[in-house]
């Protein structure tokens, strides 16, 4: 997938994660049922261990792709400051077959099963070109923190 500026999407604005822990870049793609982001893992990132992005690294990235589906929701534009906060609270199925390596850009794909409120199940896969490197299932929790 082609990395435009002009077609990607900052994924801060639905996401409370910041750096350190802020796993996916961009949104190439939007909808309320599905979402495509983007990575680059960097050399200073705190999942890489020995040149590769280690597995709680790819099961971060894969929350917070999935995240951003139902964090979509509280997102009331670019000049207004939302804050919510979100966790895993079941993952359902995963499996492993790969690790990035320092200087991949992953692909990550989440498409919702089901949605209650502000509880959703989400299927999600990530890539480096067409190498399935994770594949899971995970419920989430998100809620927007009031002042």
């Amino acid at each position: 997938m082609e990395l435009k500026a002009d077609n990607l999407i900052n994924i801060h604005n639905f996401l409370p994660h910041r750096k350190p822990m802020l796993m996916a870049d961009y949104i190439l793609e939007l909808t309320p049922e599905t979402v495509i982001t983007s990575f680059e893992i960097k050399p200073n990132n705190i999942f890489v261990l020995n040149n590769e992005f280690v597995e709680a690294g790819l099961i971060e990235n894969v929350a917070q792709t999935c995240s951003s589906i139902l964090g979509q929701s509280f997102f009331k534009g670019p000049d207004v400051e939302t804050k919510v906060i979100g966790f895993i609270t079941n993952i359902k199925k995963i499996e492993i077959f790969a690790l990035p390596k320092v200087g991949d850009n992953i692909i990550s794909k989440a498409s919702l099963i089901s949605q209650y409120e502000n509880i959703c199940n989400i299927f999600c896969e990530t890539f480096i070109n067409d190498k399935l490197l994770i594949r899971a299932e995970i419920n989430l929790f998100i809620q927007e923190l009031k002042n």
